[in-house]
């Protein structure tokens, strides 16, 4: 997967990197294999890291929307780090509010609230 760089075990949590070049195949992989993961390491998060990416669209704002759904149902937290401003700005005018998201500044604060929740 060349738009997924990888996903690692950090703590309790699932760090999965998303990078610009993602496509649609690349997606269903990751949900696949994601969602197995979640299950069979039990972990308590899953950590999106999204700070390769410089723009996003509703393709991209999908893509989170469904990371998050499926690490919901499996009884795991989604944070989303690395988010730049510009990103933050397009997801709101594309009218993409994630509220089953949580955001956090980087990695140590997503681990940080992990382990506080």
């Amino acid at each position: 997967m060349s738009g997924v760089t990888s996903i690692n075990l950090v703590e309790n949590a699932l760090l999965v990197s998303i990078q610009d070049d993602v496509t649609d195949t690349e997606i269903v992989e990751l949900q696949e294999t994601l969602s197995n993961r979640i299950a069979k390491e039990n972990v308590k998060g899953v950590i999106l890291d999204i700070s390769s990416l410089e723009i996003v669209d509703t393709f991209v704002g999908r893509v989170i929307a469904q990371l998050a759904g499926i690490s919901r149902l499996l009884a795991a937290e989604t944070y989303v780090v690395g988010m730049r401003p510009a990103v933050a700005v397009t997801l709101v005018e594309l009218g993409m509010y994630l509220p089953e998201i949580r955001t956090a500044l980087s990695l140590t604060h997503a681990l940080s609230q992990l382990r506080r929740a």
